[in-house]
């Protein structure tokens, strides 16, 4: 069974694609069907684990064997790789089904179908790796399929860039990643995990020289295995890819970005937990890093109006929310919000799917407006996705997100408390931007220029299908595994696969933290309403007067035109210099082309001789005989 989890999906994607010469139904049905049964196996191997505690390693076949490294491919089935099995395949079957609906009219339905499964299939890989080896094939496998999928509509030159955008930032992160990789081999021996966290204490006050630098041997793991998961997981600094990445097809925006690669760094520490437990360094790093991510994102989405982009700064968001947490050492409730915001931030991603194909393809909100009885049920849909998404009460993101912040404060440090100040702040920010979407895309009045009202209508069943389902996960799932992944003996569900040295009591905790999140989403509900349809001339003052703040927040606090300034413009400028005065004026002028332009000029003159007169050829041998028998006479 769990071979059959793995490998289905890369199955499907081989078999599917040349499926295509027979009709592209085949193709879909079949990569459907592959990732729809991995799904239900990884349901049925997560309820074996959590009811019947069945749990172990698989191994497939050994890899690399040189001495004593060995290094093999297994299928490590534990509490955390069990939850994240659910996660890839449940969401991505999902998508399947939706992409049938919404790439119908694409002529490369089969290649796409073919691309998603691939990228389920190294997802897969990742979290079921019982080696830091495996777990990079994985990792740079989804980052492969990210630059397919990215630039999946590659005849768009904004989908090239957005795909190379990603490819290049994400390389950054993944050299960090790599030089962890490495120093733990050098260090450890082995790249297994179970040798590699058991060796972890003794090595614990070990110093090792970097660069010139005295630097603690296990901070210095954690810090590059953390550049890695910024990359991936869109951190501040390397936070850019993302927003750009949402010009590939929304079926790529809702399972790259919601549920399964930016999800990939979260649990990458959550799993490296037993050696970041004994780094503070490294994990004040990722909290501060994570605090700074939830907060900017929140802002920039704010005034935001691509209504993709918009999600996708929420993802941004709220994966800094599950690094804060996995910061101050609630590596589960990172795990549990991660688990609740794969059901909710899929739900928001194909419900502004169907908005977007049911007008024409258009993204932008203030084109949008009054369609919410044309679409009542992509309306419902988003609407409960927005509700769990902002926390409120009884959703699966109040159970989630607060337990976060309840955590942060209840660590009882400068850090803590701050992270949960910067938690509500960005809660405050997160409701006031999904639900400015809200009634941007659904009421107040129908904006579009280009588009009758009369020909909106609600997508098809095959489109609000899998909306159904999410849409059950984003009202349940908080409640009903609230208990097993954070209750009070939280450590019965995750036994040894997650560590926390310093179990955080959460027996005890203020009435005001628990009420003042949700008290502050649900007030903003009416505010939002009354600033976005009842007076919207208030926020345009507000935006006159704050000018220079407002453009600060449109263009993203200018990281993109900070990193063109600083990298892109002096590196193309390094590359053209490079090329016009070294390859085109030295080489290719004094090399290949010099050489070329004198054969030319010798044939040229030479073929001056091919007159094709006999009395030129006959004037000429007379002169050769001539100088030959004037060189014998005198010689």
């Amino acid at each position: 069974m769990e071979y059959a989890i793995l490998f289905l999906p890369l199955i499907g994607a081989i078999v599917g694609y040349f499926f295509k010469y027979f009709g592209d139904i085949y193709s879909q049905l079949i990569t459907t069907v592959f990732v729809c049964i991995s799904a239900v196996l990884s349901i049925i191997v997560f309820y074996n684990g959590v009811f019947f505690g069945e749990y172990g390693n698989y191994a497939i076949y050994e890899w690399i064997a040189s001495g004593d490294f060995i290094v093999g491919w297994s299928i490590n089935i534990d509490p955390l790789s069990s939850i994240m099995l659910v996660v890839v395949s449940l969401v991505s079957a999902l998508v399947h089904i939706y992409s049938i609906g919404y790439m119908s009219h694409d002529p490369h339905k089969p290649r796409f179908m073919s691309y998603l499964s691939l990228f389920t299939f190294s997802m897969l890989v990742l979290v079921v790796s019982d080696n830091f080896l495996q777990l990079y094939f994985g990792w740079e496998g989804v980052g492969l399929c990210s630059y397919l999928l990215i630039g999946f509509w590659y005849k768009k030159q904004s989908a090239n860039n957005a795909a190379i955008k990603a490819f290049i930032v994400n390389r950054v992160g993944d050299f960090g990643f790599g030089i962890g990789i490495f120093i733990i081999f050098m260090y450890f021996g082995t790249l297994n995990y179970n040798e590699v966290f058991a060796a972890v204490p003794s090595l614990s006050t070990v110093e090792i020289n970097f660069l010139g630098f005295n630097s603690n041997l296990i901070t210095l793991i954690c810090i590059f295995l953390f550049i890695g998961a910024m990359g991936k997981s869109a951190q501040f600094f390397l936070h850019t890819w993302l927003p750009d990445a949402m010009e590939g097809p929304t079926p790529v925006s809702a399972l790259i970005h919601a549920a399964t690669m930016v999800t990939a760094g979260v649990f990458l520490v959550v799993r490296c937990s037993p050696i970041f437990e004994y780094s503070q360094v490294a994990l004040n790093f990722v909290a501060i890093i994570g605090m700074i991510t939830a907060f900017f994102a929140a802002s920039v989405a704010v005034v935001q109006n691509d209504i993709k982009r918009i999600i996708a700064y929420s993802t941004c968001s709220q994966l800094g929310y599950m690094f804060f947490a996995t910061g101050v050492g609630a590596y589960h409730v990172a795990i549990f919000h991660l688990f609740t915001h794969a059901f909710f931030k899929a739900l928001l991603f194909l419900g502004s799917g169907s908005v977007i194909h049911a007008l024409k393809d258009e993204q932008d909100i203030r084109n949008m407006g009054g369609i919410w009885k044309k679409m009542p049920l992509t309306w419902i849909s988003m609407i409960i996705g927005t509700l769990a998404l902002t926390g409120f009460p009884f959703l699966s993101g109040y159970y989630s997100k607060d337990a976060i912040i309840e955590f942060a404060y209840l660590k009882g440090t400068n850090i803590g408390y701050f992270a949960a100040g910067i938690g509500i702040i960005t809660a405050v920010l997160t409701a006031i931007y999904s639900w400015r979407l809200i009634f941007k895309t659904f009421h107040g009045n129908f904006n579009n220029k280009s588009l009758s009202k009369i020909e909106v209508h609600e997508s098809g069943m095959i489109i609000i299908s899998p909306l159904a389902l999410l849409v059950l996960g984003a009202v349940f799932s908080g409640f009903l595994f609230k208990d097993f992944l954070i209750g009070h003996h939280y450590e019965d569900f995750w036994k040894n696969s997650i560590l926390i040295i310093q179990n955080i009591d959460h027996s005890n905790v203020p009435i005001w933290i628990l009420v003042t999140t949700p008290f502050l989403v649900t007030v903003s509900i009416p505010i939002a309403y009354y600033l976005y349809i009842k007076n919207n001339n208030l926020l345009e003052n507000i935006k006159l007067k704050n000018r220079p703040i407002y453009n600060f927040l449109l263009n993203k606090w200018y990281f993109d035109e900070i990193y063109d300034f600083i990298l892109v413009k002096p590196t193309k400028f390094i590359g053209s210099f490079f090329w016009k005065s070294g390859d085109i004026k030295t080489i290719d002028r004094y090399g290949p082309d010099g050489v070329s332009k004198i054969v030319k000029s010798i044939s040229n003159k030479s073929s001056k001789f091919q007159s094709g007169y006999i009395y030129d050829y006959a004037f000429v041998m007379l002169i050769g005989l001539s100088l030959l028998l004037t060189f014998f006479i005198f010689y």
